[in-house]
């Protein structure tokens, strides 16, 4: 079978290429195989293959966080019905390749009405927008600030915000309101670059009145949107698009805003929540027509080279599909 492998840590176009792989060997004791019929490149994947998480990332690796595919066999000790199911191989790397094995605890069932085109999208951003909505948005949360609003999770961000009656003041770098998935979602979208944008925040919040901040790009941007937050806020540090992290002044806590960090490796490798319950909601708002991903279109796993070459804009995400 072909796989994509990460040769050693650096910029993705550069250090993964298409190879030959063996076949998984038989599952062994409570693991599963699973044939995958489609995955996707997400900016966990291209961080992950830089080298950032060097601690736990041990090169060469197949690369891939999203997917989903089929159970073809089950080792022993794997519950009956397995086989044939169709899943989300989630928890680790390795969806990059037409086959993998992995625990049968670390596939998650997708309801038959979930098209695969949606499934494979179903992990890392709709699962965590989903959880930091529940865990930060309360009956009294009237302003929130989104940064990167550009991207596919703030798209979805700004869709739960909706269901809850909260229009976000989004940020962009440099492409306006057009660049969002949504305009009408958006109370105002701010171009974070202008020399104006903090004082143009505070207009369109009405002051330092921000009751959470959802960022994800990190640097020192956040001085700014620990300052808009009203006393007691809480920005949620979610990612590092920028790839430097938060100055010491956003931990400060002035006037007792915090900043609270959301991984969402720690949320699924907790174990507090099955994994079942944790994808119900995700499965649900997906019926809904909500929490989907724009495509940057179809693509085959022996064309993942280009693919890295030439990343997608807008939010947009690839489908790489399987022989």
């Amino acid at each position: 079978m072909i796989g994509a492998v990460a040769t050693t840590p650096g910029p993705a176009a550069d250090v993964v290429r298409i190879t030959d792989l063996a076949e998984p060997p038989p599952p062994g004791p409570g693991e599963v195989r699973v044939r995958l019929a489609a995955s996707t490149v997400n900016p966990s994947d291209l961080v992950t293959v830089s080298g950032a998480y060097g601690s736990r990332t041990a090169f060469p690796f197949v690369p891939g966080f999203e997917g989903v595919g089929v159970v073809t066999a089950a080792g022993p000790g794997v519950r009956g019905g397995m086989v044939g199911r169709r899943v989300l191989p989630i928890g680790s790397a390795g969806n990059w390749q037409e086959a993998r094995n992995l625990s049968a605890d670390w596939c998650v069932a997708v309801p038959d009405d979930i098209a695969d085109r949606d499934a494979c999208f179903a992990y890392i951003n709709p699962l965590t927008a989903v959880a930091m909505v529940d865990r930060h948005i309360t009956g009294g949360t009237r302003a929130v600030v989104v940064d990167a609003a550009a991207s596919t999770i703030a798209g979805h961000l700004a869709e739960l915000l909706r269901l809850r009656g909260i229009a976000p003041v989004g940020l962009v770098r440099g492409s306006g309101t057009g660049a969002v998935a949504d305009p009408s979602a958006w109370a105002a979208v701010l171009d974070a670059e202008d020399p104006d944008a903090p004082a143009r925040l505070r207009e369109a919040l009405g002051g330092p009145t921000a009751d959470v901040v959802f960022d994800c790009v990190g640097g020192p941007g956040g001085v700014h949107l620990t300052e808009v937050l009203r006393p007691g806020g809480v920005l949620v540090h979610y990612g590092l698009l920028s790839g430097v992290p938060l100055p010491a002044a956003c931990f400060a806590g002035d006037r007792g805003t915090r900043v609270e960090m959301f991984r969402l490796r720690d949320l699924v490798h907790s174990g507090r929540t099955p994994l079942a319950d944790l994808f119900r909601p995700v499965f649900g708002h997906l019926r809904q027509g909500r929490l989907r991903t724009r495509l940057g279109g179809s693509h085959r796993l022996g064309d993942l080279e280009a693919v890295l070459g030439s990343p997608g804009r807008g939010g947009a995400k690839p489908l790489i599909t399987f022989p």
